[in-house]
């Protein structure tokens, strides 16, 4: 199975051996091709609606049918409620919103708190979640940005343990991304400061000049200060 360049940078960030379940696993593509291509020991892929849980029903029979051994077990229910604690060591939770993984993590907190990994692919809102994964005991160690489609993707990876302090700029820029400097991070950074640009000038279409107006000014202010040093 080949995967598309989003799912295929999830995919290289999960570690060899581990066990894993990917949560709102669509047509479960990404844990049948770690599992087809041995790089993990077993796979969970968690639904929690029935037309994605048919789908990627689907797709399991059909990789059993081309000989994929051990495939993936199939689970309906919501986030990590499919799994029991302990009983898997690495959790994906990508392609929806920050505020959803969020509840997910904090709707099965003997389930989180068992986990060692997490990966990580919010599709809005990635700040929230740094600053979620930073004031509850995760420790952000690999960040990657990929564009696929023409869109790109912030992907994030976290084990648990105390977190150094950063600025509050990094929760949206990416702590790891600010020290490694990837290529595609003027992109990103660029993105962020249009996005910021957006509310302000909502803002001020209203007439909003509230608190928060001012805290998004000082934002665009350090976004435009960090693009400013590459």
């Amino acid at each position: 199975m080949r995967l598309g360049a989003r799912l295929q940078a999830i995919a290289d960030l999960v570690e060899q051996g581990t066990s894993l379940v990917d949560i709102g696993t669509d047509h479960a593509y990404l844990p049948i091709y770690l599992v087809e291509k041995k790089i993990v020991s077993r796979a969970v892929a968690g639904e929690v609606s029935d037309g994605p849980y048919k789908a990627a029903q689907q797709t399991i029979d059909n990789a059993k049918l081309q000989g994929v051994q051990g495939c993936v077990q199939l689970r309906l229910g919501d986030g990590l409620q499919v799994i029991e604690p302990g009983e898997i060591e690495t959790a994906v939770m990508a392609g929806m919103g920050g505020a959803t993984i969020i509840g997910i993590l904090e709707g099965a907190p003997r389930v989180a708190h068992s986990l060692k990994r997490l990966i990580i692919q919010p599709m809005v809102a990635a700040a929230a979640v740094r600053r979620w994964l930073f004031d509850n005991g995760w420790y952000i160690d690999n960040e990657v940005l990929v564009v696929d489609d023409g869109r790109l993707y912030e992907i994030i990876t976290a084990e648990q343990g105390e977190a150094p302090k950063h600025e509050e700029i990094l929760h949206d820029i990416g702590p790891v991304l600010w020290r490694r400097k990837p290529p595609l991070l003027a992109m990103h950074l660029d993105q962020l400061i249009q996005q910021t640009h957006r509310i302000l000038n909502g803002m001020a279409a209203g007439n909003n000049y509230s608190d928060k107006y001012y805290i998004y000014a000082e934002k665009l202010s350090q976004l435009e200060a960090k693009k400013a040093c590459l």
